[in-house]
């Protein structure tokens, strides 16, 4: 059955290594009740309010194609997951209807490749994580060559026409490799997965370069400041100056400006930080704090420019229709 204490599904396989995870999620034993929060009137510290999205949801995940911002499947009020997606045009600051996923989903993945929109994995009704992948193509969505597992609440990294799935939560657990998507011949292959196995994390790619940040691996004492980096040429892994603030059900980005962006997370509240590892100086700095702290929110940046989308405004089942803007620029 589906649980309706927390955002995390785990399978049978899965009980033992991250035992405490589904209670922290729901914010322990007591259950949280169900809310909404509103976009706020102004955004402070640089940050701009946006039209808040038609649903409110949580555990969405985003991707841009050109000025288009996709924002897909979730978790909406009472748990259910849903196929719903909304397109914000960051032109002129709309919200239309999108084309219906295939398959209602949560905690899914997702990469533009190409110029379009790809969606992999995630959590079905079923609670098992979902082998299925999609490409957005005109207004449909076309079936891809399934992953060789189910994957759900881990990062997708698009490098050239590859994307790269990290760590998240397979049929026996922590993921520990990645799955290879080669969108050129519709095939996947497998590779090493980040040193540190964890779920509900960051990712972003600059100049070739996979990154993976924050992360979790059970309940509230289990946020993590892992920031590591795959180099598709060597195949090999490397460690990187640690996220200064340990988080998991963040979500990031990466920047024309150079920087992998770190935003939002849950453990016993939201975090509002905002933390950019600058590739070229090799070091983290904070940016101004998120006016509304969320975790399973969407971040996508398009041009100078970092979007945040829905999320939960608490820990566990909670639900939001914000969106917010901070301008990094210039390119």
């Amino acid at each position: 059955m589906r649980q309706q204490t927390g955002l995390m599904r785990l399978s049978p396989a899965v009980l033992v290594p991250v035992l405490l995870f589904a209670a922290a999620c729901g914010g322990g034993p007591k259950q949280l009740p169900l809310e909404t929060a509103p976009a706020p009137p102004t955004a402070g510290g640089g940050w701009r309010s946006l039209a808040p999205a038609p649903t409110t949801r949580t555990e969405v995940v985003a991707a841009a194609a050109g000025s288009l911002i996709y924002v897909m499947g979730g978790l909406v009020t009472g748990g259910d997951s849903v196929a719903t997606v909304e397109v914000l045009d960051t032109t002129t600051g709309r919200w239309t209807p999108g084309p219906a996923l295939p398959v209602a989903v949560d905690h899914a993945m997702a990469a533009t490749v190409d110029g379009a929109v790809h969606v992999f994995g995630g959590y079905t009704s079923a609670d098992r994580p979902h082998t299925g992948a999609y490409r957005l193509t005109g207004s449909s969505w076309q079936p891809l060559a399934p992953m060789p597992a189910g994957r759900a609440a881990g990062t997708a990294v698009a490098v050239g026409s590859r994307v790269h799935v990290a760590g998240g939560i397979g049929p026996d657990g922590l993921a520990r490799e990645m799955l290879v998507y080669d969108a050129a011949s519709d095939t996947w292959t497998t590779a090493p997965g980040p040193p540190t196995p964890r779920e509900h994390l960051g990712g972003a790619g600059i100049d070739g370069i996979v990154y993976t940040v924050g992360g979790r691996v059970r309940g509230l004492d289990g946020n993590l400041d892992a920031f590591e980096a795959f180099d598709p040429r060597t195949g090999e892994w490397s460690t990187l100056p640690a996220l200064p603030t340990a988080r998991g059900g963040l979500s990031a980005a990466a920047t024309c400006t150079g920087l992998v962006v770190a935003i939002g997370g849950e453990g016993e509240e939201t975090f509002p930080e905002v933390e950019a590892y600058d590739v070229a100086a090799r070091a983290w700095r904070a940016l101004p704090p998120l006016p509304t702290p969320r975790h399973g929110l969407g971040v996508v940046s398009v041009g100078p420019t970092l979007y945040t989308l829905a999320g939960g405004p608490h820990p566990g089942l909670h639900v939001a229709d914000v969106t917010e803007a901070l301008d990094v620029g210039p390119c």
